[in-house]
């Protein structure tokens, strides 16, 4: 059972309605300030003062024509096609594939909802029914506005008839008065809540999502944490490094890619964040689990959107989680490496790794975007706990942060994809790079994590490891 308004779109789809009945010849009025309007119903929500007599616009007076009606809802359903959330689709199909009926409850008429619904192939719709009669509405509803108490209501009345058992059914609002309705679901989801409403779930450890975004992200006050911290997220700040970034302007400044580095250091995710902190993007990192199982750094991670990968156990979901975020628009940043190579393999001139974002690009097609790292570990080496300080009067590392041209993929081959993408990062990197040498005993301690007990020898061949 999904909710429209704040819901499935940004906004509310009042609005949109009254703009399609004018233009269809409807004696509705018309909202001149219709942007700003949106604007303050997506802050927040139907708490606004009116949000009622809103709704109450686009109801009929009597003597409309039925075939004028059609004609709006069709128009009204196409544009609110457009103004779905990126992550509707996926939650949609999430629950067809689940065998799960596809319902939509709002306030709008009928003829409107029913267009909406069909558009996005819902199975049926609980809205506002409108009096008809000799093919003209009457002026009159027959039964009440479907919000508040009343929806709570219907949506009860509808599951006896449809003979669903809503203790097992999922519900997705995000108006406090719906609250009612939330709480006759055996499955809450608060969707993009207004203030009352997000309290709500609080207490009753309802979960919470936006589906603009992808499953896991947190927002605060409408706003991602990454955009809260982006101010923050200059290299000039940094008291470890002198980071550079090159080629900023590569970065696609919309739509899904994959953005792939190489893996040098525990300081590479800080390197990264200040290039996608600049590019205006937010993305969503792809980690092993070790990292997302810290305390408080995992739960940050996750918090931003980050992936937990668990390698042991060959499941695909994080990659079903990266194609969902890449399909809604999404970046997603990874190190195709899989982890910072240690002893002789930290220093071979041929990058390898994993098949993961060659899949992911192969899977949805969105643009590669190689990144070339190099000095990370000159402030964060694998065989340091924590970063190196930088002594009083002393200079901070360079590290180079260097942005290559997006590509796309050819062929269904991810042992080919993958080599391109490797290569591609290989040639961002300094000629030093790219020199085969014999490392110093100091050079080959620093790949090493603290209590290394491994085999120095095994190292070249075990790492990245092997895809199945």
């Amino acid at each position: 059972m999904f909710d429209l308004d704040r819901t499935l779109i940004a906004g509310s789809a009042v609005p949109i309605a009254l703009r399609h009945l004018h233009a269809a010849g409807l004696p509705v009025p018309t909202l001149p300030a219709e942007g700003a309007l949106q604007g303050v119903v997506g802050l927040v929500g139907d708490a606004l003062p009116g949000a009622t007599a809103l709704q109450v616009l686009a109801e009929p007076t009597a003597g409309w024509a039925t075939v004028d009606v059609e004609e709006a809802a069709r128009h009204l359903a196409e544009e609110v096609a457009t103004r779905l959330h990126p992550f509707v689709g996926g939650v949609l199909d999430e629950h067809r594939r689940a065998g799960r009926l596809v319902v939509l409850a709002c306030a709008l008429g009928a003829p409107l909802a029913r267009a909406i619904g069909e558009r996005i192939g819902a199975d049926d719709i609980v809205a506002t029914e409108w009096e008809v009669a000799d093919g003209r509405t009457t002026g009159r509803r027959l039964g009440p506005r479907i919000a508040g108490r009343a929806k709570r209501a219907e949506v009860a009345a509808w599951a006896g008839r449809a003979g669903v058992d809503l203790t097992g059914s999922w519900v997705y609002a995000s108006s406090h008065r719906d609250t009612g309705l939330l709480g006759l679901a055996g499955h809450p989801v608060v969707v993009n809540p207004d203030p009352r409403l997000a309290a709500t779930a609080v207490l009753r450890r309802w979960p919470m999502r936006w589906l603009d975004k992808p499953e896991g992200v947190v927002k605060v006050a409408g706003r991602e944490v990454q955009d809260w911290v982006r101010p923050l997220s200059a290299p000039a700040l940094d008291p470890f490094a002198h980071v550079v970034l090159e080629g900023v302007e590569r970065v696609p400044p919309a739509g899904g890619a994959v953005l792939v580095f190489n893996h040098r250091s525990y300081y590479d995710a800080t390197a990264v964040a200040y290039l996608i902190a600049a590019s205006g993007r937010r993305a969503r990192f792809l980690g092993k689990k070790e990292v997302f199982d810290v305390p408080v750094a995992g739960s940050v991670g996750k918090a931003l959107g980050g992936i937990r990968v668990d390698r042991g156990t060959g499941s695909d979901e994080p990659l079903d989680r990266a194609v969902a975020a890449l399909v809604g628009g999404d970046l997603i940043a990874m190190a195709p490496q899989g982890t910072i190579p240690r002893g002789p393999a930290f220093f071979e001139p041929e990058l390898q790794g994993r098949w993961g974002a060659a899949r992911l690009a192969i899977a949805t097609g969105v643009p590669v975007v190689p990144v070339g790292l190099w000095g990370t570990e000159q402030v964060w080496p694998r065989s340091a706990r924590v970063p190196r300080p930088v002594r009083p009067g002393g200079v901070r590392p360079t590290v180079r942060v260097h942005v290559g041209e997006p590509f796309r993929v050819g062929g269904d081959d991810p042992d080919v994809a993958t080599k391109e993408i490797m290569h591609r990062i290989t040639a961002l990197l300094p000629a030093e790079a790219q020199r085969r040498r014999t490392p110093t005993a100091e050079e080959l301690r620093a790949t090493y994590p603290p209590g290394y007990r491994g085999d120095p020898a095994a190292e070249r061949a075990r790492r990245p490891g092997r895809d199945t």
